[in-house]
Formats: structure tokens, sequence, C-alpha cells
């Protein structure tokens, strides 16, 4: 159980605090995870009563879980949480806000911040705690949790790091990827470090390449503004496929704490090679989705439709490959892909194994998988022979555990991400020094495709990867591996 400790959420009305963050703190009380001296402070810009934000959070509830939640368990849960007004227009906003925390016996002096608010208030929210004198860590420790993203690029990552830093250390500091918190993701290290059956192949004398996919059917729908500002690379390979690299491919840490979990995932980015921007069509591929069909939608628009400007270059599909500078993966290609508007859904990594015979039909199908979404689970793809008179027959069998059971708790990213925070855990939130190597790959990738106003090649919405984006691979026999 997390120590006792009070919670405070800026951005409290927000969406993600409606479908992620009170939801997930009453599941964490639900499952004797919460402090019972624990409170709640729920940061609004808004004046409303304890009394209807009580009734928010009812309502809260009552659409996450359709009206079935263990009424004991709210009652309990209803007076640990406490709304407080921050007024725009108050210049002693902050004062009263430390006084009311400060003061008031309610309130254990352990405090947790968790920044639900724009990206261009991080800063400015850091700085008023700390003239309140809210952040100094002498007999209670202090934390703020930091929403995705951690900055725009790397010049902007580094000068909110330096803003932060002047009143927080490394150890104060939780910088979230939500991926981290999923369970599947948390499996890889434990599959690969607790099973000695993977590490004599983890390497660049058994292993191929690696493919680490993301693929949605969705399009941007209502963000088409807030996209063509960040696109698919930004968006999702500089954070979430470059963590799942990360955790893939690391070097077994000393022990399995935060610590030495992270150590070695700073290692392992620094250790990625950039591309080379000269030659950036081989390592790189961009797309648009135009108009097509989807299943269960039907004819959905193409990019440019909804934003309505046909000159936007910004990417919906990403694909690009990477090698890393060390000696299990010398000379091995890390292709990374993400995209909008497939033909399927789907996030996992894919490990291609070498074929070890002239005769590829006896050796061309053996993978490793990890599925991270929809369905969790880990397998193996082996050769195996059709029952019969002719010898040559094979046929490609899936050996495949489950990572979930229909009996498994569930328990969402930000439920595990909270927790953490309260207990002290940083081994699923991003070190300063992560968020750098990321931003140094990712950002020259950007700034070429932002410069270069070429026609941005086209993908029908509803389709399989476009054909094109297969120039990145380094062998013709390689190919884009579909999710199962």
């Amino acid at each position: 159980m997390a120590d006792k400790s009070t919670l405070v959420l800026f951005g409290a009305r927000g969406n993600l605090s409606r479908i992620k963050l009170i939801p997930g703190l009453f599941r964490l009380d639900e499952a004797g995870k919460l402090s019972d001296e624990i409170k709640i402070v729920s940061v609004g810009r808004q004046n409303i009563s304890q009394n209807e934000w009580e009734n928010e959070i009812k309502d809260m509830l009552e659409k996450k879980f359709n009206g079935k939640y263990n009424l004991k368990v709210f009652d309990r849960f209803i007076k640990k949480n406490i709304y407080h007004a921050t007024l725009p227009d108050d210049p002693n906003a902050f004062k009263n806000f430390a006084k009311l925390i400060n003061e008031d016996k309610r309130f254990p002096k352990n405090y947790a911040f968790f920044l639900s608010v724009r990206p261009s208030d991080f800063s400015k929210i850091v700085d008023q705690l700390a003239e309140v004198n809210l952040l100094k860590e002498d007999k209670y420790w202090r934390r703020v949790l930091i929403e995705k993203p951690f900055g725009t690029n790397l010049k902007s990552a580094i000068e909110l790091q330096g803003s932060i830093s002047k009143h927080l250390n490394e150890k104060q500091i939780y910088r979230i990827d939500h991926y981290l918190g999923k369970s599947a993701l948390q499996n890889i290290l434990w599959t690969r470090f607790t099973n000695s059956i993977l590490e004599p192949i983890w390497n660049n004398k058994y292993i191929d390449h690696i493919q680490i996919t993301n693929h949605e059917t969705l399009g941007v729908g209502e963000r088409t503004q807030f996209y063509d500002a960040t696109g698919a690379l930004r968006d999702m390979t500089q954070s979430h496929l470059l963590q799942m690299l990360a955790l893939t491919t690391m070097e077994k840490p000393k022990t399995f704490s935060p610590d030495d979990i992270r150590v070695e995932k700073i290692k392992l980015l620094k250790s990625i090679k950039s591309i080379p921007i000269n030659e950036i069509n081989k390592y790189a591929f961009r797309a648009q989705y135009k108009s097509g069909e989807i299943e269960k939608e039907g004819h959905v628009m193409g990019y440019l439709e909804e934003l309505e400007n046909n000159k936007s270059v910004v990417e919906t599909y990403a694909a690009i490959r990477l090698h890393i500078d060390n000696p299990r993966w010398k000379n091995i290609p890390i292709y990374l892909r993400t995209a909008k508007r497939l033909d399927q859904s789907g996030t996992f990594i894919s490990v291609k194994f070498k074929n070890k015979q002239n005769d590829k039909k006896l050796n061309s199908n053996n993978w490793f998988v990890f599925n991270i979404q929809p369905k969790e689970s880990t397998y193996f793809e082996i050769q195996t022979k059709i029952p019969g008179l002719n010898d040559s027959d094979l046929r490609t069998t899936k050996l495949e555990g489950m990572n979930r059971l229909d009996f498994d708790e569930k328990i969402d990213a930000y439920e595990t991400l909270m927790l953490d925070l309260l207990e002290g855990n940083q081994s699923r939130f991003l070190h300063i020094d992560e968020v750098k190597a990321a931003w140094s790959l990712i950002d020259p990738i950007i700034k070429y495709w932002s410069e270069n106003k070429e026609k941005v090649h086209q993908y029908e919405a509803g389709t399989d990867d476009p054909k094109e984006s297969k120039i990145i691979f380094e062998n013709k026999d390689q190919f884009w591996r579909k999710g199962s």
C-alpha cells in the first residue's frame, strides 16, 4: 500500500481525469491499494461546490462502469475526494491552495502533483508550486507527474527540463508514457530475462531483423489541427515505439530495481545510430491516407479532406529503419512503423529469425512475437511436417501463450502509473536522458520532412501498408508482418 499522501490532480475536470484518472483511483481504492488516510485534491479552474464535484464523480463512475460499482467502496472513496478551485483571475490562487493543504490537518504532508494540463502549462504550474514552497523536500516527499508530451522536439524538451529542474531533482520528476504502464509491455522484460531458452538466440547470430508495429483503423478524427502540428513520427515513434524497442533489445539489468532498469534503457537508446540524412529515403518513409473503405465505418474521407488543406505534408504513416551500435545487435535492422487508417489495428513486436539453410521452404517462417494489443500473447512460429505420405509438406505451427486469461485482474495503464507515483517507483517513467536520446533520433527526420515540401505518397484508407514503404528494407526477402 502507498504511503499516506495527498494526491493533487491539476486538470481534474478534463477528459483524461474523467475517463481514466478518477475511475482508476476508484479501482485502486477498491483493490485496497490506497491508504485510508489518502486525500485526492481535484484542482479545477471553475468555482463549483464540493457537492457538485461529488455528483460529477458519481457520474464519471456510472459511465465508466455502466452503473455497476461497489457502493460501499464509493462511500469510502468519495470521502477521500476534495475539490479546490484555482481561478485564472485570482493572483492569490496558489497561495490559498498552499494554505489549505499545509494547514488543514486532513491532508497528509507527502504531496504528489499530477499535471493533466496543456503542455504549455507544465512549467508554469511547477513555477507556481515552487513560489508557494510546495516542492521542497524537508521532512516529506514531493513528486510531480508530467503528462506526455515532454517537449515537441529536443530543443523544447531541454528548455522544459531547464525550467522545472530549477525546482525539482530527477527523483521528483515522473514523465509519463502510458504505454509503459501496460502489462503487456512489462511482460517483455520478464519473458526475456526469466526464460533461459531465449538468451542464447537473442542476438545478431540468429535474428534477421525486428519489426515494431502500431497500426490503427481509426483516422485523426476531430484532432486534425493537433495532428497536423504533430504527425505520426512525433506522436507515436518518438515515445511509444522507441520505448518498445528499448525493452526488446536492452541488456539484462543488474537488478529489476527502477534505477537499474532505466540505466539499461538509457544505454540502449544512446547506442542507436542516427539516420544518415543524405540517404534518408533508404531509412525513412512517410505517407498520408486518402479516402477509402473501412470495415464497420464504410466510406471515409482522406486526411487532406478532413484537414481541408491539400498542401499538408504531415505523415499519417511513418516507417523507419534503425541500427543499434553494440555487439549484440550489430548489422541487424530494426523497423518501426505506425499508421492511421490501415486495414487492421494492432500493436506488436515481431522478431524474425534467420534462415539457416539454403532451401527457404525448410526454414522461412520462424518468428517470435509479442502481441501488445488488442490481445495480449507471446508466441513462436515454427515449421512442422503435415501428416501424410509426402515428407516435404510443411506448415506453420503457432506455439502461443496468452498473457492475459479471462480470470486475470484487469488493470488500466493509468492505474499502474498512479500507484507507481504514490509508491515512488520510477521504472515505468521516462528519465530525461531517455527523452533526449529519443528526440535526438527523431528530430532530424522531422526537420527534413517538414522542409521537404514535395507531395507525400498517398495510400487508400482500409488497405495494407503502402508497397512503396518496402524501400527501407535491407533485402528483398523482408516483408511487413501482419498482426494476428
